[in-house]
């Protein structure tokens, strides 16, 4: 069971959520990160915003709205956003890997990310040899069946803007991709982030300890901030009433277990058989914990209180995570931010288990 605070939760003081993701699936990291949000009995999703990043988005959104479907949740809207980042080109990047070496995971522009396989000594990160791609507005076959419902709409940024003017200081942001529709948001409309109750992302990088390929030796490198970066600093420049980053130093501390799919695929609920057909992929759950420590903060058992920025420069470092201390921060803006560095992994793998098994109602 959740802890009994959150469970005492009354229906009429539930906690408040806007989802900004790259839902890539059937199943995976995206839609699981999701589910932990619509599964916990004291939060209400006001809604699901699609953006570009794992795949292009309009895959993304007939994957999420399947995954509504089959875990019955398909009442919660979703909205379209962003098809490319704000300056960031494909063809940009394909030019400056060969000046300044390739990047291993590419998301829309380049299918077939590092998965995990299990050992007797932990995991290992195993990279794919060749990477598939299609074009932005190519649907490759479903699986999981097309989906009878259908995004609104509304686009992504003004639906999160009409959501926030609606509950004024009551509703958090939880963005586990590219921050492109965060950021349209805030250029729109400069009392969007101070309206929140503040921001939940999973993004950036400090020194994550790892042999992973995709970090062992570019350690300030982290994929959302990347695919995106002027979104990135367009967004945490904003003026966020409070700011929480799930890092890749505390992620990678968290892979998705056999143990755990076997426990979650014994469940008859929705979400759990959901899981067990479409989530049978290894690999850290990035999203899933930023939504997890939203839902029981003391899953974080440290974190890094910094300055956080990323690199725009176009450089070979362009998209890397930037960090200061109060002493050597710079005079243009930066804010403070919590960045979580480590974590109780037995609790969070017992939530997230439970969220999805329904022991959590």
């Amino acid at each position: 069971m959740l802890l009994a605070s959150a469970a005492a939760v009354s229906a009429g003081q539930k906690r408040l959520v806007l989802i900004d993701q790259d839902g890539s699936g059937p199943g995976g990291s995206n839609q699981m990160a999701m589910l932990a949000l619509l599964q916990a009995p004291q939060v209400e999703v006001l809604g699901i915003t699609m953006v570009t990043g794992n795949a292009w988005r309009d895959e993304e959104t007939l994957h999420t709205l399947r995954m509504l479907e089959l875990t019955r949740h398909d009442r919660v809207p979703v909205a379209r956003g962003a098809v490319f980042p704000l300056v960031r080109t494909e063809e940009e990047t394909r030019l400056a890997e060969a000046l300044n070496g390739k990047v291993a995971w590419l998301g829309a522009w380049g299918q077939g990310q590092t998965m995990l396989v299990e050992t007797g000594g932990g995991v290992k990160p195993v990279t794919p040899e060749h990477l598939e791609s299609h074009g932005p507005y190519e649907v490759p076959p479903m699986p999981e069946g097309m989906p009878a419902t259908k995004a609104i709409d509304e686009d992504a940024a003004h639906f999160l803007i009409r959501q926030v003017h609606a509950h004024p200081h009551e509703v958090t942001i939880y963005a586990a991709g590219p921050l492109t529709n965060i950021a349209l948001a805030v250029r729109i409309d400069p009392e969007f982030a101070a309206l929140t109750k503040g921001i939940v992302m999973m993004g950036g990088s400090l020194n994550p300890q790892t042999d992973d390929p995709e970090f062992a030796t570019s350690p300030r490198h982290e994929f959302n901030f990347w695919l995106d970066p002027e979104a990135a600093h367009i967004v945490l420049r904003a003026d966020w009433p409070r700011v929480d980053v799930t890092t890749v130093d505390v992620s990678i501390k968290a892979p998705f277990t056999e143990k755990m799919l076997d426990e979650i695929s014994k469940s008859h609920t929705p979400a759990g058989q959901y899981i067990a057909a479409w989530s049978q992929s290894r690999y850290y759950l990035w999203d899933e914990l930023a939504a997890c420590a939203w839902l029981e903060p003391k899953l974080i058992t440290q974190e890094k209180v910094v300055y956080m920025d990323v690199d725009v420069s176009h450089g070979p470092t362009y998209g890397d995570t930037l960090t200061w201390t109060e002493k050597f921060k710079p005079a243009t803006g930066v804010r403070l931010v919590h960045a979580q560095v480590d974590l109780d992994l037995a609790r969070f793998q017992k939530l997230f288990v439970d969220l999805m098994t329904g022991a959590s109602e």
